[in-house]
C-alpha cells in the first residue's frame, strides 16, 4: 500500500496544498511585521560593552588552551547573554494594513495548517 504524508495513508495532494498556503500566510503576515531595536538597557543603560567582557576573555582562554572547560563555559555565557539582551531590545510592531487583508492572511495560514494536520492523519 502506498504511504501518504507522514508515512499516514492521507493525502500528499493535500499535505502539498496546506504547506502553499501556510506558507503563502505565513509570508504575508511576517511581510506587514516592522522589527526594530531600541537602546542596550541589559545591566543598566547604554552597557554592550559590558556584556562583551565574558566573551572576550572566554575566546582568549580558548585561543591561548582550546580545551578549556572555564574558556568554553565563558564563551557560551557570552553569547547566550548577547543574544539574550538582543532579543530582549527588538521592538516588534504589526504595519498598519486593512482588516481584509489580516483576516486573509491569518485565514491562508489557519487553514494551510489544518490542511498539513489532516493529510498527514489516516482517513
Amino acid at each position: 500500500m502506498a504511504r501518504g504524508a507522514g508515512g499516514t495513508p492521507g493525502g500528499i495532494l493535500e499535505f502539498v496544498i496546506g504547506v502553499a498556503l501556510a506558507s503563502a500566510g505565513a509570508y504575508l503576515l511576517t511581510s506587514r511585521v516592522m522589527v526594530t531595536t531600541g537602546f542596550w538597557n541589559f545591566w543598566g543603560q547604554n552597557s554592550f560593552g559590558l556584556t562583551l567582557i565574558p566573551l572576550m576573555v572566554g575566546i582568549g582562554i580558548v585561543f591561548f588552551n582550546g580545551r578549556s572547560f572555564l574558556g568554553w563555559m565563558l564563551v557560551i555565557v557570552g553569547s547566550v547573554i548577547i543574544l539574550a539582551g538582543i532579543i530582549a531590545n527588538m521592538n516588534i510592531y504589526f504595519q498598519p494594513t486593512s482588516l481584509f487583508n489580516t483576516v486573509m492572511m491569518l485565514a491562508l495560514l489557519a487553514g494551510g495548517l489544518g490542511l498539513v494536520a489532516k493529510s498527514v492523519r489516516a482517513h
